[in-house]
């Protein structure tokens, strides 16, 4: 009995221990999302937060998405001030029309379009000229059925180069 006693105290320790090195990533992923931090006169992300709530992401927020599987149904993604190195930025936002969850084809087709289309006007270059890419955020199923009619339009760099500072206005 003595024996099992020590062995969970030992189990203990080394969860202890391995949370307490490894940072506030790991319990961060068993946290409920949070809201991003932002300056209360420009809106901007002041600060790193890890699991900011996918529904108060906003254009102008820049992401780190590079290690997320972004083809399943996210609650959360990391935030960060745009003046630290990220991966990907918010450019645009629209909602679809409401009614019956028109398909991911044809979401993605929408945001194909309209993302394109509006890419120029926060780069300051066409799209088809910029050495950058575009990826759409958009509803699933499930969460249609909830309500969900936004489309994020988001600027990486494919190279896979980390951006520092914003997009907008930067013409390549």
């Amino acid at each position: 009995m003595n024996n099992r006693r020590a062995r969970i105290s030992l189990a203990a320790v080394v969860v202890a221990a391995a949370v307490s090195l490894s940072g506030c990533s790991i319990i961060d992923q068993f946290l409920p999302s949070s809201q991003p931090v932002r300056d209360a006169e420009t809106g901007e992300v002041t600060e790193q937060v890890d699991n900011a709530d996918v529904f108060a992401i906003r254009v102008g927020d820049c992401l780190n998405t590079a290690d997320m599987d972004t083809t399943e149904e996210v609650s959360d993604v990391p935030v960060v001030p745009c003046d630290e190195p990220h991966d990907d930025e918010v450019y645009y936002s629209y909602s679809l029309a409401d009614g019956e969850f028109p398909g991911e084809d044809a979401i993605i087709a929408d945001a194909d379009t309209t993302c394109v289309a509006e890419f120029a006007t926060f780069i300051g270059l066409a799209y088809e000229s910029s050495t950058l890419d575009y990826w759409p955020m958009y509803p699933t199923s499930g969460s249609w059925e909830n309500g969900d009619r936004e489309v994020l339009c988001i600027a990486w760099d494919p190279s896979g180069a980390k951006l520092t500072g914003t997009l907008a206005g930067a013409a390549r």
